[in-house]
């Protein structure tokens, strides 16, 4: 985002430009067909050095044939939580003019069963979501151990 100050006799305000600019050609974006490719997208991605120290939240933005626009590191926090704004998250997505979204984040004990906590939040950023007619597909579990889908376990 790009600002610009415009100023008046009595007062500044910030322009604000919304930008999104890609330098991936949309031939060579994977496309998304199942939540192991997701898994496997994300894995790549992930800071090793940080997957059983912190817990980090992030976003695959997708267009509408579910090709990966770019994925967004929303947070890292400590050892048992991170903040995943859903102001944050659908800022970002609204930017990139993906119309699917797929969350990932990791717990660093190794555990892939989600908390309530994680249930509660996909809830309320999909339901959000629905008000744009972005669909978030999945959520995401990461660890070394391998991974937990959310639309596969039917608690999406």
């Amino acid at each position: 985002m790009e600002t610009v100050m415009i100023r008046n006799e009595n007062f500044y305000v910030t322009e604000v430009e919304l930008i999104y600019k890609s330098k991936v050609k949309p031939s060579t974006r994977p496309k998304i067909k199942n939540s192991k490719d997701a898994y496997e997208i994300f894995y790549q991605t992930w800071d090793k050095n940080k997957i059983e120290l912190q817990e980090q939240f992030k976003v695959m933005l997708l267009n509408r044939a579910n090709k990966v626009l770019g994925i967004y590191e929303m947070s890292t926090g400590g050892i048992t939580g991170t903040v995943a704004d859903p102001k944050l998250i659908y800022a970002v997505v609204l930017k990139s003019s993906a119309v699917n979204i797929i969350l990932a984040h990791n717990h660093p004990s190794g555990s892939l069963d989600p908390s309530k906590a994680d249930l509660e939040l996909t809830s309320k950023i999909s339901e959000a979501g629905k008000y744009f007619d972005i669909k978030v597909l999945d959520h995401i579990i990461i660890s070394e151990e391998g991974y937990h889908s959310f639309a596969d376990s039917g608690e999406l």
